[in-house]
């Protein structure tokens, strides 16, 4: 024990900002998505017809782990959000990751408590009691009332043990009637390039998507990443031969810039 009695008054931290350092971290500016220039703009022109109150497009997103693609689907929505406000276009946006949610009856509950306001809609998406079909009307009326567009993404979209129902229900809703008011886009992301292979025709058809993908990083855009998280650490405990070399130990493991992030 201390002599303050408290073990936690001896601690120093060598950090300055450590959400710098999670994988999850969303930056507020470009200027720290590195090397994904071309992969902002099309995701960009894809979707940008949502801040007009028109049908973005559906997008699918291929590359190994680490490569950005989660970093910039987040990020794009949430510019595509603020240009939205300045338009008076209302435009939700749903996270869900299908590792964790593998099943349509999941994956409607998280994209409806997602994008539901409980107090002004009166809804409720509880994980237990009410039918997938009621999830999807209840997520249909919040949507119709909330929003001209919602944009949802499905991390990890190999994850689910059968995506083809929930693709399909989700991108013809609009057109068989189920949403009157608004239009639904959807970011997939896979770390399986022959993941469509997996879709059925009828999804495939329905989904009409694009496709983008994300290549790994070099040591140099690895380089980049890193030095752009700096400011996590006070200054003077990075020494300057840690980036070059954690940047080199992650190049070996397929330009994975999580990989990189954790080893700094």
């Amino acid at each position: 024990m201390t002599n303050s009695g408290n073990y936690f008054d001896t601690f120093e931290t060598i950090f300055q900002n450590k959400d710098l350092l999670q994988i999850d971290h969303v930056p507020d500016s470009e200027q720290l998505i590195i090397g994904r220039e071309d992969e902002l703009n099309a995701l960009a022109n894809s979707l940008q017809p949502a801040i007009h109150g028109q049908k973005p497009n559906n997008v699918l997103l291929y590359g190994k782990t680490g490569t950005g693609k989660s970093l910039c689907s987040k990020f794009i929505v949430q510019q595509l959000v603020q240009a939205g406000v300045k338009q008076d276009s209302a435009i939700g946006v749903a996270y869900v990751d299908c590792l964790q949610d593998t099943t349509e009856s999941a994956v409607i509950r998280a994209v409806g408590s997602a994008i539901n306001e409980p107090g002004v809609t009166d809804e409720t998406f509880p994980s237990s009691g009410v039918s997938t079909a009621e999830c999807y009307r209840r997520a249909w009326r919040v949507m119709d009332f909330l929003y001209d567009t919602v944009v949802i993404i499905l991390d990890e979209l190999d994850k689910m043990s059968d995506p083809n129902a929930v693709l399909m229900t989700l991108s013809r809703a609009v057109e068989s009637g189920k949403l009157s008011n608004c239009n639904i886009g959807i970011i997939g992301i896979s770390n399986k390039p022959r993941f469509k292979d997996q879709l059925n025709e009828r999804a495939r058809s329905s989904l009409c998507q694009r496709d983008f993908v994300f290549p790994p990083y070099d040591a140099n855009q690895l380089r980049e990443i890193l030095t752009a998280r700096l400011p996590a650490f006070k200054n003077g405990v990075v020494d300057d031969a840690v980036i070059p070399k954690v940047a080199a130990l992650a190049a070996r493991e397929h330009g994975d810039a999580r990989k990189a992030i954790d080893i700094l």
